[in-house]
């Protein structure tokens, strides 16, 4: 992607300086009572596997699943592969301990809402489902011991949605990530529209698309099935979007709303903090302890964004990059320490507040809750995090999900991403296949 060498060449100056079928219901509704977010008491508490990505240890640390490219940006990539898989989707993870552990991982092949398919493995897969971690390295000159464990996704026959699933001892769950393989079956035209409303112009950004199918499809009307991403996110995706006009003669179908049920808000660009040198202070954090053990690092005190004008400036859509300024390499060098996160408010919001960005896995995590003081008007919250760069976002569970338009504000000029799935199950046949893929940048920063 041009515009992530762009990004990243940016960010290494910035911090040295009538139903129509059936449809895609949201997986995580089931999960979600009266549409209100729901978790366990304790997050880790239950090792029963999502078919989502989550972590059911909490000595697993650090996850990243994207595409090997090669290139410095390769991180910022989602795991998303056309069929012929000649650049491997990768996973890399920290387990937090002083002695290795064996671990194995498998794949499920999964139905276009994520439930496990009826599939044999033999049927999308060329080899025996449990792959061996054999690329695995200690922590190095690290106050914080640690290993650090990566592995390439072998390929697989089919195109549509799968779980890899990382087990330990017992065959325990340890971590599950969700990966898209897909084949260009169809034609997808993705362009950036305007909401049809007032002053959601400003505030929203709406995708409007549309498909043209040259391979056979039966009845794609009613077959076709579509889910729009922000940011590569699963927790505000946009699924049951049905086509608003069907052209059978030129064999397109297009979609475009009135109602906003393809527009996001826009938000700003993300907050962020440097924490890849204990030697000085980095962009964002106000005090740093090297001494500690674990290091400890203060970072500088945020305030409400809602209601500002919007600021433009380089950001990485809620991801991070790992690394060492002293050492270099991020998956063994760089050292975990137990982060301050400080929001000013006059009076606390009207449910629990979190920390939200990939750091959290985009989940309500309870390790990053906040907890509000009345007296200095303030929420506070720690959590441990491995030494990097760090974009993030705050976030108020309410009854429809998590909410960071009250704190980040939203503006059409904003910089985000959008992709789009599009999944087709031919008749008599058992599997979804993703037929097409495509991505869009809003307001890209390139010259």
């Amino acid at each position: 992607m041009p515009r992530l060498s762009y990004l990243a060449s940016l960010l290494l100056l910035a911090v040295s300086c009538v139903p129509l079928g059936t449809p895609i219901t949201d997986p995580n509704a089931a999960r979600r009572p009266g549409g209100a977010p729901q978790q366990p008491p304790e997050y880790y508490a239950d090792r029963t596997l999502r078919y989502q990505d989550y972590i059911y240890d909490p000595n697993v640390r650090s996850v990243q699943c994207y595409v090997a490219s090669g290139s410095n940006t390769e991180i910022f990539t989602p795991p998303v592969v056309p069929i012929s898989q000649e650049q491997p989707i990768t996973l890399e993870f920290d387990i937090v301990a002083e002695q290795s552990q064996r671990l194995t991982a498998k794949l499920v092949h999964c139905d276009v809402d994520w439930k496990p398919s009826i599939l044999t493995d033999m049927q999308f897969l060329s080899e025996i489902n449990e792959f061996l971690f054999t690329d695995y390295r200690t922590s190095v000159n690290t106050k914080v011991p640690y290993y650090h464990y990566k592995l390439r996704v072998p390929r697989v026959k089919l195109s549509g949605n799968y779980l890899l699933v990382v087990q330990g001892a017992g065959n325990t769950p340890l971590l599950s990530r969700r990966l898209l393989v897909y084949e260009n079956g169809v034609q997808i035209a993705l362009k950036q529209g305007i909401p049809v409303a007032g002053t959601e112009r400003y505030t929203l950004q709406q995708v409007d698309f549309g498909i043209r199918y040259n391979m056979q499809l039966v009845n794609p009307a009613q077959e076709v099935k579509v889910v729009l991403r922000q940011n590569f996110r699963w927790d505000n995706a946009k699924y049951n979007l049905r086509p608003t006009f069907v052209r059978d003669a030129e064999r397109q179908l297009d979609y475009q709303y009135f109602n906003f049920e393809n527009a996001f808000p826009a938000l700003t660009e993300f907050r962020f903090f440097d924490l890849r040198t204990f030697r000085s202070l980095g962009i964002g954090v106000a005090k740093l302890d090297a001494n500690a053990s674990p290091r400890t690092a203060l970072l500088q005190l945020d305030g409400t964004r809602n209601g500002q004008a919007y600021t433009q400036f380089e950001d990485i859509n809620g991801q991070r990059v790992f690394e060492s300024r002293e050492y270099g390499n991020g998956a063994t060098n760089a050292d975990y320490l137990n982060v301050t996160f400080q929001l000013k408010a006059e009076q606390p919001a009207p449910g629990p507040v979190y920390v939200l960005g990939a750091l959290t896995d985009w989940q309500l995590k309870d390790e990053f809750k906040l907890t509000y003081d009345a007296e200095n008007q303030l929420y506070t919250g720690q959590a441990l995090v491995k030494q990097g760069y760090y974009n993030y976002i705050y976030a108020t569970q309410t009854a429809q999900g998590p909410n960071s338009v009250m704190w980040e504000g939203s503006h059409q000029e904003t910089e985000n991403q959008y992709d789009l799935l599009v999944y087709y199950r031919p008749p008599g046949t058992r599997a979804d296949l993703l037929i097409g893929y495509q991505s869009i940048d809003f307001n890209s920063r390139r010259p």
